[in-house]
């Protein structure tokens, strides 16, 4: 059962319940405008692994993550902790400071809009659009960006069923688990997804294993073994690796 997942509205009718971001007392329009593509991409994804840790960012975490070297990344933390962007925690890593989180979300919100954009408006599948995403992001300002927003139709939501942060600084926090945490007889709704690997998401697609979808745990084997899935009228068998990679809720 293949599902398109190219809708990026599908939790419009979900309690959504927003954080706002203290902008008050910030970097000015000036100092922010200094921020490069590059520099705001490390705070993208510092942001990204410290929700998804709870705590500090490694330099070692940050470097898989991003694929350049360690000392590359310890230069560009310097920098961005000199410019006030980053706060070092000793013998733990580093945090977002409130202008930070401020630059971090304007990345997030950029390049999950050209997403949707892609995905919505152009026609592209939600495997593919990732990449072009990445490769538009520097080109595009905040004009663009506004109308691209309204032409994809103001999704709140990427393909992926990530939260697209708002112009004033608010992003949906979700709360939902791992699909391999669920215990067998559960019964849950897909929200988001956490890999952008071409060839799991068309994978999870051919299964229906989208944003939006309804999903019931058969069978979970200990020891971090396989899940067996309930879809509708048929069954599936995922690894626990890409069911961690499935969040979804109650």
């Amino acid at each position: 059962m293949e599902v398109n997942p190219s809708q990026s509205g599908a939790f419009c009718g979900l309690t959504q319940t927003a954080r706002p971001l203290p902008l008050s007392g910030q970097a000015q329009p000036a100092e922010a405008e200094s921020v490069t593509h590059t520099q705001r991409d490390y705070l993208a994804e510092v942001y990204r692994l410290a929700a998804a840790e709870e705590g500090p960012v490694t330099t070692t975490a940050l470097a898989e993550r991003l694929e350049v070297s360690p000392p590359a990344v310890v230069r560009m933390m310097q920098r961005l902790a000199r410019d006030g962007y980053l706060r070092r925690v000793p013998y733990k890593g580093v945090v977002l400071t409130k202008t930070g989180e401020v630059e971090a979300l304007r990345a997030i919100r950029r390049h999950r809009l050209l997403e949707a954009f892609l995905v919505n408006v152009m026609g592209y599948g939600w495997d593919e659009a990732h990449a072009p995403a990445d490769h538009l992001q520097p080109a595009i300002d905040d004009g663009f960006e506004d109308r691209m927003e309204r032409v994809a139709g103001y999704p709140k939501y990427c393909p992926h069923g990530e939260p697209i942060p708002t112009r004033d600084g608010q992003i949906e926090i979700i709360a939902d688990q791992p699909l391999a945490e669920a215990e067998p007889g559960q019964r849950l709704t897909v929200r988001r997804v956490k890999t952008h690997d071409p060839e799991k998401l068309r994978y999870l697609a051919q299964l229906g294993l989208v944003p939006g979808a309804t999903v019931q745990v058969v069978h979970r084997a200990p020891f971090n073994g396989p899940l067996r899935l309930r879809l509708g009228r048929t069954e599936a068998v995922i690894g626990h690796e890409l069911a961690r990679e499935v969040r979804a809720q109650a």
